[in-house]
């Protein structure tokens, strides 16, 4: 294992004044842009390129497909992902008998409302170009339920999916015999995934919460570093109906001592995290204070950073995501990963520049303002909340300049169906209202109602299947001539990004 390559730290007066400058504009998280020419200044020259599509498809071999298939179905017949009984007892047992293999590497835990999965991607990326082995645990999957588990910044095999759950399995049966109820679904995959990093073995593990936080079943490490990205509201139903009370139940993972690196939060959200930090005598860094985004490019592919961390300024980062939001989210996992290796509190300097450049231009996070098909351009984005739907409509509006926009639309029945589409709403000429294949997919009647009320009727197209919902958004996309800049927006969900993108072709 090697150790992080210090270079020397910027004391430059100029910059620091230059930060100081942007906190006031972190704080609305609307930073200026300078709209470069920038074929020449992506730095995939220097970076190398992204690395593969990192979606598996369906195992080749009939034989691990059916054994995989089987797995799927047995986890399937537990409780899925939103029915809860918030405790970590089960998962907390299940550790037990399994020997505690969450406490044989140190972790990274990540927690908030949007951002989680794209963050928990750079983090590994920046760990792994400093030769750390990592695991990675995120949810939900976009394609692929071994996406969810990820050694060595890929997910695992089948086989060794269908290993790690036939190592665990007899110790969850004889979990589920002493327990009230049985261990979920997410809980059986956290065992999973625990397992399996202590068994590869990593050197760290980067854990996003299913959930929530304090009785999240990832809940069971004491993770060195606590990542918090924005907080806004969702699952209202079962953290809270404010910022604040959502904040209380995600500063459970805020552990004894740790380092919490706070992105940039509503006032009554940041002061019930700073006041958990007290309690646990936890150290803060807070973004558009001790960290943040000094400068943002638009450039071919991406955008190009400018980046404060804990230890310094890191200029020329190529970063092949779209949207401010996606700068942010860097900056957090550079902090993250900065304060793992102990950088701004137990060491001076900053990480190696061109390491981080290299880690950050390998960055991928599928279904996220992921393009999939040219003429017409169709872009995936997984949204799900207000929140992330305004963030998708900025970050789309920015770097793709369409002249006329189709949304396809299919959402889960306990959103904010309502609040998503206005934030959609100014950029899309017309909607395809659909429905994916999900049992928690809301009904497209139902959302066809509520898109009436926000578009118009003149607007709105219904077409329940899903494909035929793509089939119809891009005949409208194509359809006039001075229309040849349309684009198509699928988004929703991550069910119907994942659907979508099986039937556009991406496997």
């Amino acid at each position: 294992m090697s150790e992080p390559r210090p270079s020397d730290r910027h004391d430059d007066s100029d910059s620091d004044e230059t930060f100081a400058e942007i906190v006031d504009e972190e704080t609305q998280r609307d930073p200026d842009l300078a709209v470069i020419e920038a074929g020449s200044r992506t730095l995939r020259t220097r970076s190398g390129p992204p690395q593969g599509d990192e979606v598996p498809a369906r195992p080749a071999d009939p034989e691990v497909d059916k054994a995989l298939r089987a797995v799927e179905q047995e986890l399937a017949g537990r409780w899925g992902e939103t029915k809860l009984e918030p405790s970590v007892t089960r998962i907390a047992a299940l550790m037990d008998v399994l020997g505690e293999p969450q406490r044989a590497y140190p972790s990274i835990h990540i927690t908030g409302t949007n951002g989680k999965t794209s963050t928990a991607r750079m983090i590994e990326a920046l760990l792994g170009a400093f030769d750390l082995r990592t695991g990675r645990y995120t949810s939900p999957h976009v394609q692929s339920i071994t996406e969810r588990i990820s050694l060595d910044g890929a997910p695992i095999d089948p086989e060794r999916f269908i290993e790690a759950y036939q190592d665990i399995k007899p110790y969850v049966e004889m979990v589920d015999a002493q327990q009230p109820y049985r261990l979920s679904f997410f809980e059986v995959l956290t065992g999973m995934a625990y397992a399996a990093f202590a068994d590869a073995p990593v050197d760290v593990a980067v854990i996003e919460v299913g959930m929530g936080g304090s009785w999240d079943a990832t809940n069971v490490i004491d993770a060195s570093v606590a990542v918090v990205t924005p907080i806004s509201l969702d699952h209202t139903d079962r953290l809270g109906t404010t910022p604040a009370e959502i904040a209380g139940e995600k500063a459970g993972i805020i552990k004894q001592g740790a380092t919490v690196i706070l992105a940039q939060q509503p006032v009554d959200a940041a002061q019930v995290m700073l006041k958990k930090a007290v309690e646990v005598d936890a150290t803060v860094a807070r973004e558009g204070m001790e960290f943040g985004v000094v400068g943002r490019e638009i450039a071919v592919g991406g955008q190009l950073l400018t980046l404060r961390g804990l230890g310094g300024e890191y200029e020329e980062i190529f970063l092949p995501l779209y949207g401010a939001h996606q700068a942010h989210n860097a900056a957090v996992a550079l902090s993250a990963v900065e304060a793992f290796f102990g950088i701004g509190a137990e060491r001076p300097g900053s990480l190696d520049i061109d390491t981080v450049r290299r880690a950050f231009a390998s960055v991928i996070s599928p279904g996220r303002l992921e393009v999939v098909r040219s003429s017409p351009t169709v872009v995936l984005d997984a949204a799900h909340n207000p929140a992330g739907a305004r963030a998708t409509a900025d970050g789309l509006s920015e770097a793709f300049g369409f002249s006329r926009l189709i949304g396809v639309v299919g959402t889960s029945g306990d959103k904010d169906v309502k609040g998503l589409l206005e934030a959609f709403e100014p950029i899309f000429a017309e909607v395809v209202v659909t429905q994916n294949s999900s049992g928690r997919a809301m009904d497209v009647d139902e959302l066809a109602a509520v898109a009436v009320e926000v578009f118009g009727e003149d607007r709105v197209q219904v077409e329940p299947r899903l494909d035929d919902a793509l089939e119809a958004a891009i005949t409208l996309a194509e359809e006039e001539d001075e229309y040849a800049g349309a684009g198509v927006l699928v988004t929703g969900s991550v069910i119907t990004v994942g659907e979508a993108r099986l039937l556009l072709g991406r496997r």
